[in-house]
């Protein structure tokens, strides 16, 4: 069963997550499906619009921590000491490089959000050229609190500087009416009107030419990039493989690995842990 489904609907190409069973989270496969299914809608002359989205219960819930983070051994993201950096990086980047594929369609990417796009699925998600976001869903990049630094640097570009920092700064998930506010998404929907609310904005692009879609995409993109956007993917993905190796990102590993992913995201994202100390926040030695 493929991890990512390609499905062409008229003038639609449409691209679905499909790791229902573990909200469709990351593993070395999902990024290489998702790209090859951009290629595919991209080589069909009678695709106008992707419409990328996810099955089941959620959009993505980021990188499989079962697999990254809570299992022994070296992996992709994780080494054993003394690490490579640049072995790192170069997983890291090859999957940076996978998702960007929906920047650089030369077709829109509408993303449809439900349930949750965090941490490596909000990387996902911010690499289309809008999001349409249920206004029960959450967004956000929890890994900024420890062992994360999202790795396509897209917050600041649709945010600015201030409210990236916002975000960056709290690892806090957002729902989507505040998404909306601060102008991370396009615009947040009852639930019940997500897929009514994507499928008019979809069918009014794909309404337009292809070269004439092309063209608008590529005046836009190029702003984009000539404020430096590879430089800053580059610094955030050799970050990102640090704070999977600093001391607080090797305790969090650890905990994992001794409590389970499940409650060590707890502890990270309650900020109840002290992970320079490996310890409850105020606790005494």
């Amino acid at each position: 069963m493929p991890k990512v489904i390609y499905q062409k609907d008229g003038r639609i190409g449409r691209i679905t997550l499909n790791r229902p069973e573990v909200m469709n989270a990351i593993d070395d496969d999902v990024p290489v499906e998702l790209a090859g299914c951009v290629e595919r809608a991209n080589a069909d002359p009678g695709v106008h619009v992707i419409v990328l989205s996810g099955a089941g219960d959620a959009f993505c819930a980021g990188y499989d921590l079962n697999y990254y983070a809570q299992s022994t051994g070296s992996t992709g993201v994780i080494q054993d000491m003394p690490w490579d950096p640049m072995k790192d990086y170069a997983f890291m980047m090859r999957n940076t490089e996978m998702f960007m594929s929906l920047w650089r369609s030369y077709r829109p990417v509408i993303c449809k959000v439900h349930g949750y796009a965090v941490a490596g699925g909000s990387d996902i998600a911010l690499c289309a050229d809008m999001i349409v976001m249920s206004t029960a869903a959450r967004i956000g990049y929890m890994p900024t609190r420890v062992w994360g630094c999202p790795t396509t640097a897209m917050w600041v570009y649709r945010l600015g500087p201030e409210r990236a920092k916002r975000m960056l700064f709290t690892g806090d998930k957002i729902t989507g009416v505040e998404a909306e506010k601060l102008g991370l998404v396009l615009k947040a929907v009852p639930p019940e009107s997500l897929d009514a609310e994507v499928e008019a904005l979809a069918e009014r692009i794909a309404t337009v030419p292809v070269n004439q879609l092309m063209m608008q995409k590529l005046v836009v993109n190029q702003a984009i990039e000539a404020m430096g956007l590879k430089n800053t993917q580059l610094i955030a993905t050799v970050f990102d493989g640090i704070t999977r190796h600093s001391p607080e990102g090797v305790n969090f590993k650890q905990r994992a690995e001794t409590i389970g992913w499940k409650e060590a995201v707890r502890d990270r994202d309650s900020g109840t842990w002290d992970w320079t100390e490996n310890r409850p926040i105020n606790s005494r030695a």
